[in-house]
């Protein structure tokens, strides 16, 4: 609100000092619309400023208006619009009394206007009911409010009575007190140092904290300056703050103030934020100082200091070694850490029977066995540490002299201070014994060179923690290269010895695990692969992935491969294969194997202390002589086939459930092969990644195979090659064959009746197909064998027999029949007349058996070819080695 200098006018008419008074109100209430310029423009004898000086007038809404004559109103101030809500326009003319006053106080209110314009003077509290809007509807009633009036009368120009009214809103009034009241008991009660400061950055307040600070009482820090209470170049900077602060309004936080307080030579610290304090109009009128002592603080900070850093330490410490499972690279883990933290130059010495898979290598316990210089690391110099009076080289192996203080170290366990070298580059070692378990499993050295500060107490203690955390890393890492090792040892001995061999099939195979996919060390996984013969020239191809990592996969595949040949050598079809495996694998987490385990499914809390084995396996059984390759899923990636001449294609073979789960049937699915065509088995490792998503692996390895012609082997180092960038966290398997079916001059097909002759013909049809392939030597006991194979099959079966001859590395007869039966071998007593024709079949033939048909049975033998090696035996020697 503008204040207006005017000059004192004396009047004997009472009504001339009110009318002063009534035009210095009337200023006030229009300073705000007369001023329209910026600057100071001189009006009269008064002086006009463009902005309010802060004045109480800026909080407190005062309005007048003017009563003429008549009692109605006939002047009405901007001021009173804003109040009462009712324009000049129509402000002007109303009977105050009729438009405020309630009804029932309205004829007391007469009176009083009757005496004011009669020339009294008036003052007192009113309520007042404000005019309903011109919209509202007959009957509406206005806002209640409550205004202290100061009513004056005055004179118009002609001389008539009239009154100026001068009108506060009392809630203004109200709100003021209680926000005077509050602001200064904040201010007075404050803990902290509390400072008003004005724009020309002298103190215009101060509390009671600030004052019991820097003495006296807040009155006597009023007009003060920053320079009264700080040191010159602190005062320059806090007040250089203070002016912008001023200039931009934007509040400081935690500024850090030092200086010092009246009577004490001690420095003392502040924190002190800062913030602009504006007027009701919104004009700047100061800044505010909340400060509070940090000293102690600061003192407690310088004392923790060291420990903060040597947590800092740890912390990094903890983040950073371990991260490795190879001794090596967690070594320089710890000396990355330490260089240039701690020390200017570290080493690490790790025992090489230790190293090299020993549990207790000589010389452990007295320290005088050797040890490998695994890491080094200086922040000075790239020569290596002299630490027993000769320079070691990293990598080179090395032991300290029995009565060295390194050695005396390991010996003890104890962490050793050994003093620079006269002339040297190092001023301090400490020798930190690195122990993990109670075993003592290297030593560790860090050095500061001079002009560095010296090893302390705190210093040693933090060496000997991370000395201790890196050996327990180092330890963990040695025991799992072991296991890594044995578990790697483990499953290759259970994978297949070089390139398996199957007829009809070139095949080849790649096994790769992941430490040497990524390289870089990592648990040994659960991939296997098989290849497994089968009667009738048929080849299972098996590729499996038990999930998880470690030993416990390694043997668990092992488990499964184990069952697969077991199941596979049955002859069964591949779902029921599938199948049976699904309840192997669903035993093998619990002692009892599957019954027990199917209990402790209907057991929940027993169900999970039972360990869940779960693989993925595709299952694969390939005719040699018909090229129908027939597959069953659980759960695994899907086969890929390349025909010649067209591109790569994965099998929609039913993925199936993975092994272990249980409950879901196996579906089949049957594929004809054409001759040429590459069929391609993997695990996930191959084609999954966590830099991207499966299906991209699929696609690149399916585009990989993009010429089936080439050998196999450099398709398989192709393939891997091209999908280099696309694995590593995982075991690869692959497996890849190539279709060359039986040729049909190599087969034999006869079907016979079911009558005593189709015995003979048997035999002449099996000699004549013998000497077209030139296998004489075998047509003696290939008659006999097919002779005993068609006579079970008339006594004993059913229907139709078919007599098979297939020729390819050995020499196979099948004979088929319907008869659901199958052969059993039995001892015959001497004085038996019959039941030695397995027996015969045994003693002839390499091997023999039986297996079920969709619509029977197929018993056969296997001879060996006459170049092949192994010797037949003489049909009359084992004829009489029955008897």
């Amino acid at each position: 609100m503008s204040e207006i200098p005017a000059k004192a006018t004396e009047s004997e008419d009472p009504s001339d000092g009110a009318r002063a008074e009534t035009a210095s109100a009337l200023a006030c209430d229009a300073g705000h619309t007369l001023a329209d310029g910026e600057g100071e423009v001189p009006v009269g004898d008064a002086l006009w400023q463009s902005s309010p000086p802060g004045s109480i007038y800026d909080y407190i809404r005062v309005a007048s208006f003017s009563i003429g004559p008549d009692g109605l109103v006939d002047q009405w101030s901007l001021r009173a619009e804003q109040i009462f809500g009712i324009r000049a326009d129509r402000a002007v003319g109303m009977d105050p009394i009729d438009a405020f006053v309630d009804p029932d106080r309205r004829e007391r209110g007469q009176r009083k206007m009757a005496e004011i314009l009669d020339g009294r003077e008036w003052t007192g509290v009113v309520p007042f009911r404000m005019p309903a809007s011109p919209d509202a509807g007959d009957g509406a009633r206005g806002e209640q409010g409550l205004a202290e009036v100061y009513v004056m009368p005055t004179r118009t120009q002609e001389g008539e009575k009239a009154a100026v009214c001068i009108v506060v809103d009392v809630r203004t009034l109200r709100s003021i007190e209680t926000d005077l009241a509050a602001s200064q008991a904040i201010f007075g009660q404050s803990p902290f140092g509390f400072l008003l400061i004005d724009p020309e950055l002298r103190v215009r307040r101060a509390n009671e904290r600030f004052a019991s600070i820097f003495g006296g009482t807040p009155d006597d820090h009023r007009g003060k300056g920053v320079h009264d209470y700080l040191p010159r170049p602190e005062a320059e900077r806090v007040s250089a703050v203070l002016r912008r602060v001023l200039e931009t309004g934007d509040s400081i936080t935690d500024m850090h103030v030092t200086g010092f307080v009246p009577g004490s030579e001690e420095r003392r610290h502040w924190s002190v934020n800062l913030y602009r304090v504006h007027s009701g109009s919104g004009r700047p009128i100061g800044i505010a100082w909340l400060g509070t002592d940090i000293t102690a603080r600061r003192a407690a900070a310088r004392e923790a200091a060291a420990a903060r850093r040597n947590l800092a330490l740890l912390n990094e410490a903890g983040a950073r070694i371990g991260n490795s499972l190879d001794l090596e690279t967690t070594a320089r883990e710890l000396l990355d850490v330490v260089v240039p933290g701690f020390c200017d130059l570290a080493t690490v010495d790790l025992y090489q029977g230790l190293l090299a898979g020993d549990e207790t290598p000589p010389g452990l316990a007295d320290g005088s066995a050797e040890l490998r210089r695994v890491a080094f690391s200086s922040a000075v110099s790239d020569g290596p540490l002299t630490g027993s009076g000769t320079d070691v080289a990293v990598g080179a192996v090395h032991h300290f002299p029995f009565n060295s203080p390194h050695a005396d170290a390991l010996r003890t366990a104890r962490p050793a201070s050994i003093p620079g070298e006269e002339g040297g580059l190092v001023q301090s070692t400490l020798a930190i014994p690195m122990v993990a378990h109670d075993t003592v499993v290297g030593l560790a050295q860090f050095s500061r060179t001079k002009g560095s500060e010296p090893f302390g107490d705190r210093d040693r203690d933090l060496a000997v923690e991370l000395a201790a955390r890196a050996a327990v890393c180092i330890d963990n890492a040695r025991l799992y290269r072991r296991e890594h090792e044995r578990a790697l040892m483990l499953q290759r001995s259970l994978l297949p010895p070089g390139d398996p061999v199957a007829s009809g099939l070139d095949i080849a195979c790649r096994y790769l695990p992941g430490s040497v996919a990524s390289g870089r060390p990592s648990e040994v996984g659960g991939d296997w692969f098989d290849v497994i013969e089968l009667p009738g020239h048929r080849t299972a191809l098996v590729v499996g992935d038990v999930m998880g990592r470690g030993l416990r996969a390694a043997v668990a595949m092992g488990e499964l491969r184990t069952a697969v040949r077991t199941l596979a050598l049955l002859d069964l079809e591949p779902a029921e294969v599938l199948s049976a495996l699904d309840e192997i694998a669903r035993g093998l987490g619990t002692p009892g194997g599957v019954q027990q385990a199917t209990r402790a499914a209907r057991r929940p809390r027993e169900a999970d202390l039972s360990e869940v084995y779960l693989a993925t396996c595709v299952y694969a059984v390939y005719d040699s002589v018909t090229r129908r390759c027939t597959f069953a899923n659980a759960g695994h990636l899907p086969p890929v086939l390349v025909e010649p001449g067209e591109p790569a294609l994965m099998l929609d073979v039913p993925p199936g459930m993975p092994l272990g789960v249980g409950g879901e049937p196996f579906e089949e699915v049957e594929v004809e092969l054409p001759e040429g065509a590459l069929l391609a088995l993997y695990t996930d490792g191959l084609v999954e990644s966590r830099d991207h998503p499966l299906d991209e692996g699929l696609q690149a390895f399916v585009g990989a195979l993009t010429d089936p012609t080439s050998p196999l082997e450099d398709v398989c180092d192709h393939v891997l090659n091209t999908l280099d960038t696309h694995h590593g966290e995982d075991d690869i398997a692959l497996l890849m064959a190539r279709v060359q079916g039986l040729p049909a001059d190599s087969v034999g097909d006869w079907t016979l009746p079911r009558e005593p002759r189709s015995v003979g013909r048997a035999r002449e049809y099996a000699r004549g197909q013998l000497l077209s392939w030139d296998l004489e030597p075998l047509v003696d006991t290939t008659e006999l064998l097919v002779s005993e194979l068609v006579t079970n099959a008339l006594r004993y079966g059913e229907g139709e027999i078919r007599l098979r001859l297939l020729l390819d590395r050995t020499l196979v007869c099948e004979v088929w029949d319907s008869g659901l039966v199958q052969p059993r071998r039995r001892r015959a007593r001497d004085t038996d007349e019959g039941g030695r024709g397995l027996q015969l079949v045994g003693l002839l033939s390499a091997a023999w058996g039986s297996r079920r048909t969709p619509r029977g049975k197929t018993v056969w033998f296997e001879l060996p070819l006459p170049d092949g090696g192994s010797g037949l035996a003489d049909p009359a020697e084992a004829l009489l080695s029955l008897f």
